[in-house]
């Protein structure tokens, strides 16, 4: 199975932003990933393998009436996914990165990569990439991956469309 993009991107059809999910596992993370990608005009990627089928009531339930409308484009494999990342700039979230996502440079195109809810990004997946983290205080590792999803989104929409702010 290769990627399932249609054509290639132009810029009537290149989203402001595009976030990947790497083999996420709680469809409810991804029905809530799908609505917010659509709210802020994001495209969606999920990357194979899933921890849920992408037609399971619980993603549509998370995702509300809205699941249908998502810019979706599932890639096969993790393989798959870098081949169609191609020359453009990745940004992978990490809780072991030095850059906080607020200093990112977002720009238009930018593809912001999250990894799995119990794991993360493979580490070979960080080697060579530009990696972000959310930063935390206290014992808490990590936030859920909607929510991290979201915080980065919004900071990405906020450095390329500031007049929505």
């Amino acid at each position: 199975m290769d990627s399932f993009a249609a054509e290639p991107p132009s810029a009537e059809t290149e989203p402001i932003f595009h976030l990947a999910l790497v083999h996420p596992e709680i469809p409810q993370n991804a029905g809530n990933v799908g609505r917010m990608c659509l709210g802020v005009g994001a495209r969606l990627h999920l990357v194979h393998p899933l921890g849920f089928s992408t037609d399971a009531s619980a993603v549509r339930r998370a995702g509300l009436d809205y699941w249908k409308h998502v810019d979706l484009v599932e890639h096969a494999s993790l393989d798959a996914f870098w081949a169609w990342v191609g020359a453009r700039r990745v940004w992978c979230l990490s809780s072991h990165a030095d850059l906080p996502y607020t200093r990112a440079p977002f720009a238009r195109g930018d593809v912001l990569v999250f990894g799995r809810e119990s794991v993360g990004l493979p580490p070979e997946a960080l080697v060579g990439r530009d990696t972000l983290r959310i930063p935390m205080t206290g014992p808490t590792r990590s936030l859920n991956l909607s929510n991290a999803a979201a915080v980065v989104a919004y900071a990405a929409l906020a450095r390329l469309r500031p007049e929505l702010f």
